[in-house]
């Protein structure tokens, strides 16, 4: 049963009297300010965040209402401790409980994944091009697909929902205003025109194909496409078209007239009415929610320059817990539906801190404290459209049936997931009542003939693979190949700690967010790649450690090594069995062995390259950094020839010294 089953919480216990006594003296000496409250459980672990216009009159709701059988009340007897922040106003309060939550992941807070990483289109060193030389690649403007912090150096356009988006975008560019995509390094190099100008993709500025001029004309006439100036540029080179066609310049006008072509087909693709918009709302965000089964899906779609981007969805995790606890918060609201408190969750997590665009359409009303925090913090007018019209209508009804399709997806997926750790527990008779409890780690060790051994521990909780939580073992001290003693390794060094605090204290308590920070937390199952050797050697492991037998499977393969003929061999006792090849059970075991195993192969081969280049041999010696590795490895061919060359070899390499060169000769003998 979940820790927020009703079920549960009518049972649980409200915090003990003398905490409850020490909340409620705190709660009176709260002003009546706005501000962020923070609920701590005994371990310190900050259980929920939360904002408010009158501080004193939110805390104080939680101890004086009767909230038994609900799953606030769930949060409530957990409650140890209480800590709060004055602000000056609901907007800072807005700013400080986002924050907050991004950084602490509360259990009871609706949690979105903080995506920083949107993609944006980039176009580098725009500028005035003046003069006949040709231009080099800092004086080129390229466009390019960019991820990070932006700066005032180049032209950013964006963010897309996708990488697909973007480089849809640059190839438009490419075909309609001839823009170079070439890294510089590329364009430097050139010494006649590559297979882009060919195709009519590049106008070819690195060999001096497009006079300077005509090529900043170019980049300006893409950015006011992507700024959604698409009809005044179409008017503007239909003007051109006629005065080149007046003066005899047919070659010029028909250069014009197939770019119109190609413009026109984008827009009429795009099927955007855009007559109607203002300058500042071309671009939109459209926001719709849909909440089903436990689970929610925000479907976020963007709409820059008037041309539709496509969409994202998201999906947030603490969705009943955070719901049922954000409906319920009075102060002088009403309460809300579930899909407003996520929809006002996701609006507040994902625009603080970064761009909003000048309009908001949502499929729910949002508060407007909320657009005018959001305004505070972009420094410019937001708007929130919720019933709009004509074409952001047409949007809108787009991003509710992505929205539908997405969680109706999930949920589907997640059904299957479940259905399939409900039968690796029944198949393996596991004393697990939740499945939404059971906690696998699977090993496997990889090497090539016994070099740059490692070993890989991957997680698979909650129905699906925890990347956040695998680790990578460096094998060493160990006879090259020797598998067994590898795993012998790995599983003390994994388990002998947990082993020392179940000696100390019991039974380890299996509590999520120990589990999650920490991994102090035994798993429920303990699977190793490999038959009866390798089991027996984590059979060993567990003997002396004095854990439980029975947490050990190991996965052998089947005859002739072919997938769905596995056999699963205890350390127990137990006979092994087969499951079958269209188990359920087998394919999630055959799931969570395939990715130890890729796991631990891309660990060994990047120790592996590593060690074979020598980098961190050269990198432990004192003055050698990236450069300077760099230059060693060119001239000698590797570390090898750095290795075999003579002081004065070393000493004529530019930027190294003869002290230096002969630290790096008594490092390498």
């Amino acid at each position: 049963m979940s820790p927020g089953d009703p079920a549960t919480d009518s049972q649980a216990p409200a915090p003990a009297e003398g905490v409850r006594e020490r909340l409620l003296a705190e709660v009176a000496a709260l002003p009546s300010l706005p501000g962020v409250y923070r609920w701590l459980d005994d371990k310190d672990q900050v259980l929920y965040v939360g904002k408010a216009r009158n501080l004193r009159k939110r805390v104080a709701s939680y101890l004086q209402k009767d909230h038994s059988g609900t799953r606030i009340g769930s949060m409530v007897m957990r409650i140890a401790a209480l800590q709060t922040t004055v602000v000056r106003s609901e907007a800072e309060a807005l700013l400080l409980e986002n924050n907050l939550i991004k950084t602490l992941a509360p259990r009871f807070n609706i949690l979105f994944r903080d995506d920083k990483s949107y993609p944006y289109l980039k176009i580098t060193g725009v500028g005035e091009l003046q003069g006949d030389a040709p231009m080099t690649a800092a004086e080129c403007p390229r466009v390019a697909y960019y991820r990070g912090s932006v700066d005032r150096r180049h032209r950013y356009f964006g963010p897309y929902p996708s990488a697909w988006a973007v480089k849809q975008t640059i190839q438009l560019l490419q075909k309609v205003f001839l823009l170079r995509s070439c890294e510089d390094t590329v364009y430097a190099n050139r010494s006649r025109p590559c297979l882009l100008y060919q195709i009519k993709r590049c106008s070819a500025p690195c060999v001096g194909f497009i006079a300077r001029a005509d090529y900043a004309r170019d980049v300006r006439d893409a950015e006011r496409f992507l700024l959604g100036e698409q009809q005044e540029l179409v008017d503007e080179l239909q003007a051109q078209m006629l005065r080149h066609a007046d003066a005899l310049e047919f070659e010029k006008a028909a250069e014009l007239r197939d770019r119109l072509g190609a413009i026109s087909r984008v827009l009429h693709q795009q099927a955007v009415e855009e007559s109607s918009f203002s300058a500042a709302e071309r671009d939109v965000d459209i926001i719709a929610v849909k909440v089903a089964g436990g689970r929610a899906c925000v479907n976020l779609a963007m709409v820059r320059g008037g041309r539709h981007l496509g969409d994202r969805a998201y999906f947030p995790t603490h969705v009943d817990e955070g719901a049922a606890i954000g409906s319920a918060e009075a102060d002088d609201h009403a309460a809300r539906t579930p899909e407003v408190t996520v929809l006002e969750a996701f609006v507040a997590q994902h625009y603080i801190g970064q761009a909003v665009p000048p309009l908001l359409v949502t499929s729910h009303a949002l508060d407007p404290a909320l657009i005018g925090a959001l305004q505070d913090a972009a420094g410019s007018r937001v708007r929130s459209v919720q019933h709009p019209r004509e074409q952001r209508r047409i949007w809108l009804e787009m991003a509710m049936k992505g929205a539908d399709l997405a969680l109706a997806r999930l949920l589907a997926e997640e059904g299957s997931q479940r259905a399939r750790t409900r039968a690796l527990i029944e198949a393996l008779e596991l004393d697990i009542a939740d499945a939404d409890t059971l906690r696998v780690e699977c090993f496997d060790v990889s090497h090539t003939a016994g070099e740059a051994a490692q070993a890989s521990c991957v997680v698979f909780e909650r129905h699906q693979m925890q990347p956040a939580q695998y680790r990578r073992f460096n094998i060493e001290g160990i006879t090259g190949g020797d598998d067994y003693a590898a795993m012998r390794q790995v599983l003390t060094r994994r388990y002998a700690r947990l082993a020392e605090l179940q000696a100390e204290q019991g039974e380890l308590v299996a509590d999520e967010t120990t589990a999650r920070t920490a991994r102090l937390r035994l798993p429920d199952l303990v699977l190793v790649d490999g038959g009866r050797g390798q089991v027996g050697v984590a059979r060993e492991v567990f003997e002396e450690l004095g854990l439980d037998l029975a947490l050990i499977v190991g996965v052998e393969k089947g005859q002739g090594r072919k997938v769905g003929l596995e056999e699963l061999v205890f350390a127990d006792g137990r006979q092994k069995i087969w499951l079958g090849h269209d188990s359920a059970a087998l394919m999630l075991v055959a799931q969570i062995r395939d990715e130890a195993h890729r796991f631990a192969i891309t660990g060994m081969r990047a120790r592996r390259a590593s060690v074979r280049t020598g980098a961190s041999r050269l990198e432990e010696i004192p003055g050698i950094g990236p450069r300077k590795r760099a230059r060693l490895l060119q001239r000698f061919g590797g570390v090898r020839g750095v290795a075999d060359a003579s002081v004065d070899d070393l000493a004529g390499v530019e930027g190294i010294s003869r002290d230096l060169a002969e630290a790096i000769y008594r490092a390498l003998h």
